[in-house]
């Protein structure tokens, strides 16, 4: 095989969660135990994390998910990302001076959707109630839990930002500081609001004393959020997208977010045989990192709120528009220069600032879920007496006239998180890598791995990966995990390489599950962070 990789992938007949923080699988897996089903299992896991890794998720973020549901072979999405407040506008942005999409602030509010997906996913696809599927979370909250490495080395590289907002540093530096790897962290004013949730429904969240404790934030910060963009928000179940690739059939979520340059991606990839050109080989690696500049170009000018511009996801999606655009790539060169010529407010990033997780049950279900509060701990803006940040993802939105992404009253923005699924006859497989702009191409990367390269999960995920975090230009992060000679074959080729060390979170992390169609089941979880992939006990 072309990866040796650092664990065994996991198998079972029974249910798997794989999380990037180990409490959090095992909460879910503690939820396949109780007969819950992988969604309840997904949405028990994202509870937990946003308790135990606060800096990349939590209920004042976004949710997305994908539900494959073996009884009727049917793929489920949900969209549960927020809409800007009604009062936000460009216009109102120009009244006070700011003519760019702010990056950060209570203007890069928009109402949190992450409690008003995981209803609409229990109510539709789960089992259990909300209480017992939060209970895990509430336990950590109020009793502690000890952080892990990753998880805190994030944490401190963040002082900074939390020292600089009052309601942060209350909350997340305990005696001054972020707490270390190892030490006891608790917060029981995140216990104390996801007890309200429990017991009280998304109407807990979006109405009452949490939602007037959000609205008292955004305010005093000068912001114009009401309580009405909380009450009448909802999240949208839609049509998963896709492509094949190979005999393969990959699945994203439709815009607004970016899984459709993950899809474009592959189209282009496909028009070459990246098989006999071997793995991690120069030309290889040149094709997709050409591949992604032109795939992140049309993403970037035509991605938005379908409720606002539709994207003709099928023209771009054409096999024909895949055979016309690879000719742009030329093998001997890098280009330096594809995107479109207007990219006002669309803001490069390499993030390790959202969670992905996914779940299999005994059954063959599996839900693949991403969540996320954007850049690390959101806005940093933490409602009083909540324990929980609010996120900062209206700072993808563009003040450019007559863009699809433009900012505009109930719109909801550009979105970098995507769950990813595929299969070929009996095979399923849910996965995702997290990581800002990193996740479309390193999804391609994970399906090529497995395709081209005959890797299984584990291995594909663990193989060294390039990731380019902008969108003009040469350069290119390749992991230490390529081969140098692939590395500087690239750099004659034009590419501007940075090595970066291996298990480095430019990179992203990810998960996988995975049913082979014949009752055996099997987890990933790679090394890039704390994470996990724990097997359900059979039953006693």
């Amino acid at each position: 095989m072309p990866v040796i990789a650092g664990r065994s992938r996991v198998a079972t007949t029974y249910g798997i969660v794989a999380a990037s923080q180990p409490l959090a699988a095992r909460a879910g897996v503690q939820i396949l135990e109780r007969g819950g089903n992988a969604v309840d299992a997904a949405i028990a896991a994202n509870a937990v994390l946003g308790v135990t890794e606060p800096q990349s998720n939590g209920i004042g973020g976004d949710l997305f998910a994908m539900v494959y549901e073996a009884k009727t072979g049917r793929l489920h999405g949900l969209n549960a990302s927020g809409w800007a407040p009604r009062a936000l506008t460009p216009r109102l942005l120009a009244s006070r001076g700011i003519t760019s999409m702010p990056q950060n602030g209570v203007h890069s509010v928009t109402v949190p959707g992450a409690v008003a997906g995981w209803e609409a996913l229990r109510a539709r696809l789960g089992r259990l109630p909300l209480a017992v599927l939060l209970a895990p979370a509430i336990r950590y909250a109020d009793e502690g839990f000890p952080l892990t490495d990753v998880i805190a080395a994030h944490w401190a590289a963040l002082t900074d930002k939390l020292a600089a907002e009052s309601s942060a540093a209350a909350v997340y530096l305990p005696n001054g500081r972020a707490p270390r790897g190892g030490e006891l962290f608790r917060n029981r004013d995140l216990a104390a609001a996801l007890t309200a949730i429990a017991t009280g429904g998304p109407a807990a969240f979006y109405d009452g004393p949490i939602a007037s404790a959000i609205v008292t934030a955004v305010r005093a910060r000068d912001g114009v959020l009401d309580l009405d963009d909380l009450r009448e928000f909802e999240p949208e179940w839609v049509e998963p997208i896709s492509t094949s690739y190979r005999g393969w059939t990959v699945y994203e979520l439709p815009p607004n977010t970016q899984g459709i340059a993950a899809l474009l991606m592959l189209n282009l990839m496909e028009q070459f045989p990246l098989g006999e050109y071997g793995f991690h080989s120069t030309r290889a690696l040149h094709v997709m990192i050409e591949a992604k500049k032109l795939a992140y170009a049309d993403m970037l000018r035509y991605v938005g709120d379908q409720r606002f511009a539709t994207t003709d996801v099928a023209a771009l999606l054409s096999k024909s528009a895949a055979r016309a655009r690879a000719m742009k790539i030329d093998a001997a060169r890098a280009a330096m220069d594809v995107q479109p010529s207007a990219l006002a407010g669309v803001t490069t990033s390499v993030g390790t600032d959202t969670v992905y997780l996914c779940a299999i049950d005994r059954d063959g279900n599996i839900a693949s879920l991403i969540q996320s509060i954007y850049e690390g701990f959101g806005t940093a803006i933490v409602p009083g007496g909540t324990g929980f940040s609010l996120h900062s993802r209206g700072g993808l939105f563009t003040l450019e006239p007559d863009h699809a992404n433009r900012l505009a009253p109930r719109k909801r923005p550009l979105h970098t998180i995507i769950p990813a699924f595929m299969e070929k006859d009996e095979v399923r497989i849910g996965f995702g890598i997290m990581g800002a702009f990193n996740q479309a191409q390193a999804h391609a990367q994970f399906v090529a791995n497995v395709v081209d390269y005959g890797m299984d999960i584990q291995q594909a995920l663990e193989a060294g990966r390039f990731t380019k975090p902008t969108f003009a230009g040469a350069d290119v992060y390749v992991e230490a995990l390529v081969p140098e000679e692939a590395r500087a074959g690239l750099a004659a080729l034009g590419h501007d390489v940075t090595t970066v060390p291996p298990r480095s979170g430019i990179f992203g992390h990810g998960q996988a599950v995975m049913s082979d169609g014949h009752g055996v089941h099997f987890g990933a979880s790679e090394p890039r962070h704390d994470g996990a992939a724990i097997p359900e006990a059979p039953p006693t």
